[in-house]
This record gives structure tokens, sequence and C-alpha cells, in this order.
């Protein structure tokens, strides 16, 4: 693919973009508008619209057809969306409450891992002072659960193989109380090793320490999760981290308990480290992390997939969600400033992912790169949105028009 079209701009590599909803959405139009389409030919972009009233009017035919072209594409970027409440399918007509689209995603893409990054910006001083890593596994555990509520009996779970033979009964057990939350769920553990090679090559690449994370002393499902990242680990990264010096020679890779975890987040403010773990636990950790390290705005949140053929499929978006009560401010006329770092990230993300896979990188990376430094630059000078610079900081139609003058 051209680096640049006919009209001088930079030539896109084809992606998916999908749109969200309230203060996110409108602020991402007004970057598209103002920062985006005057330089670059987003022609080979596809565009969808995954608002909740759009997935209610398409019966959720919007979602699967995102699915189908990021499966085709390989990179996509999403805007933040809702998982609408009983109030909000009542407040906008709404047939149900449709379901966070993310679990679908997931599983439509072959999740592997979700990394969550610190965003750095030099001279301004966040919560890290170095890069921190994450790689929160993609599936398993409480979000794919089965439950009922019960009362006295007896509890057994079994396993049939699908292969044939005698079931297995994995647990069995008498329930006393009146009233019982019953749960089952599973950690699918295939494509632990995929993780383990994503998290130590970009550790590895980066200069910073890995850690694993589980309970594993108290959850002993949990133990091949750490026995699998090790193997990985020892057989092909160990003597590659000696030699750079990230670690030294004789050292193990180091397990960490997820409580002891929780504390090293607030301690090791250096940075300098990445953390791998279960799908609750990195969702939990990784929400630490933001806050330490100033807001949500600052942590990029990247599904990391796989195709038949082995090529990585990559969805990019921001940590945080719609801000709604920023929306409603807004709306009411009144002033906001919302900083659009953390979405932006995620567009340059899928933008050079896009370059990567289907041609174009060596027009389309200079040009990301230009924006994130004008970015940083106006953050550096004072003229940022009010969470970094104070009551003198930027609205958000001012910061906007601040990076568009730049670029």
């Amino acid at each position: 693919m051209a680096a640049a079209s006919a009209g001088g701009k930079i030539q896109a590599a084809p992606m998916v973009y999908v749109a969200g909803e309230e203060m996110t959405r409108y602020t991402m139009d007004l970057i598209l508008e103002r920062w985006i389409k005057p330089h670059v030919d987003t022609s080979a972009w596809e565009f969808f619209d995954l608002r909740a009233k759009n997935r209610d009017d398409t019966e959720d035919q919007v979602l699967r057809d995102v699915i189908s072209a990021g499966a085709r594409l390989k990179a996509i970027f999403k805007e933040p969306t809702i998982t609408p409440t009983a109030d909000q399918v009542k407040r906008l007509g709404l047939k149900k409450a449709w379901g966070s689209p993310n679990g679908a995603m997931r599983r439509g893409w072959n999740g592997i891992t979700i990394s969550r990054d610190t965003i750095h910006i030099d001279g301004v001083e966040l919560g890290y002072k170095k890069p921190v890593f994450f790689e929160r596994h993609a599936v398993g555990g409480e979000y794919s659960a089965g439950y009922k509520i019960v009362g006295k009996g007896k509890l057994t779970t079994t396993f049939v193989p699908e292969a044939g033979g005698e079931p297995i009964v994995v647990d069995d057990r008498k329930i006393t109380d009146d009233l019982n939350a019953v749960v089952a769920y599973h950690n699918p553990l295939d494509n632990v090793a995929h993780l383990a090679r994503i998290f130590f090559g970009r550790c590895l690449d980066a200069g910073i320490v890995p850690y694993v994370v589980t309970k594993k002393t108290v959850f002993k499902w949990q133990e091949p999760f750490w026995e699998s990242m090790k193997t990985v680990f020892d057989a092909e990264f160990k003597q590659k981290f000696y030699e750079k010096g990230v670690m030294k020679p004789g050292s193990e890779l180091v397990h960490l308990l997820s409580d002891a975890a929780t504390m090293k987040l607030v301690v090791w403010t250096d940075g300098g480290f990445g953390m791998a773990a279960h799908n609750y636990d990195g969702d939990v950790l990784t929400d630490e992390l933001a806050q330490v390290h100033k807001s949500p705005g600052f942590i990029t949140s990247n599904l990391v997939g796989v195709d038949d053929n082995g090529t990585l499929i990559k969805e990019f978006e921001a940590s945080h969600g719609t801000v709604t009560d920023m929306d409603e401010a807004r709306l009411r006329g009144e002033e906001t400033s919302l900083n659009p770092l953390g979405m932006v990230e995620g567009l340059i993300g899928a933008m050079n992912h896009a370059a990567d896979v289907h041609g174009g990188s060596s027009g389309v990376h200079p040009w990301t790169g230009k924006l994130r430094a004008v970015i940083h630059k106006l953050f550096r000078e004072g003229r940022g949105t009010r969470d970094l610079c104070g009551a003198g900081g930027l609205t958000t139609e001012q910061f906007i028009d601040a990076v568009a003058e730049e670029l």
C-alpha cells in the first residue's frame, strides 16, 4: 500500500473503526474531523456504530458485523460503549438490556490477552516513573460463569469427556443453608503459552522485569497457569533476559500472590516491571494500576487475539468508559475538559498495527508519532486538559483546536 494518497494525505491501512456514545463519542467525532481527516485518507477504514440504540435496532447484527470485519482486517479501534442499565433501557427505549460486547469480541477474535500499560509524557509527572506492563488473560473465570440461586440439597458437578469415557465428578457437596448461590466456571489453558510469549517478549523488548500473579496457594486450580508461564520463560526467555541485563544470571521468574501484587503496585512507583494474571485478578489489579498512575485515561487497553493462520488480531480502546457525567454537563451547556489521550493512544495503536499487517507503515508510523508528540508537547507547556493542567487548562474543544493548529 502506498504511503501517501494522491491528495497528499497519509494513506491509512484498512482497519475497523467502532463508534461508541456519550462524551467520548462527541470528542472522537471532533478528533476525526479536526486531527485525522485533514491529514489521513481513511477511505480503507470500515466504520460501525455500536451505540446501544443501534444494537437494539439491528438485533445486535452490528456487533456480529464488527466481529466479522475485525477477524478479516486484524486491526480494530473501539470507542467506549455503554452496557445499558435498567434505567438506560427505559430512557433509550430499548427492547432489552444488551450485554457487554467485550465477551463476544474476545470469543470471536480468539482472545489471548488484554494488554494494559501505563502511558507516559516526558516532562510530566504521573504515577509511575517508568513503564508498567500488564497482561490480563482474556478468557475464563467468573465472567462466563453459570449460576443458580438454590436452597438446601446436594450439589454435584460432573464433567463428561467429549471423546467418551466415564464422567468425572469434579465436586460433590451437601448444601445446608436455606439460600445459596452455586456457581460453575472454568479457566481455559490452551492459550496461556501464547500469552506468555506475548508478555515476556514485550517485557524483554522494553527491558522491564516480569512477574506472574496468581492465588495458587489457596486456589489450587491456578497452579497450571503459573506452570505454563514458567515453562515458556525458562525454555525461551530466561537466557535472553540475562544477556540483556534485565535480570541477574541465576535469578528466576518470580511468582507473586495476588494480595501481595496489590501492595507492590502501590509501592513500586519507580515502575519498570510487568505483571501477568488471570482474567479477574487482571481486571481488579489494572484498575488499581490506573489509580496509582493518575487515572484510567493514562492506561492503554489492547485485546490481542489470533486467527487460524497465526496472525495477531488486535483491538485497541481506552481503559475508561463513556464519561456520562461530563456528557450530561455538556448537554446542559456547561464547559467540559475531557483528556482524550487514552482514546488517541488506542487509535494510534490500531493505525500502526493495521499498517504493519496490510502495508504502509513507512507513512503511517511517522505521522502517528508526530500526533503523539504534539499532544505531549501541549501538556508540557501547560496547554492540556484540566485533569493535568489545573483550572487554567483548556476545555475539550480548546484542546482539540490547539492540537489541530500544531498539526
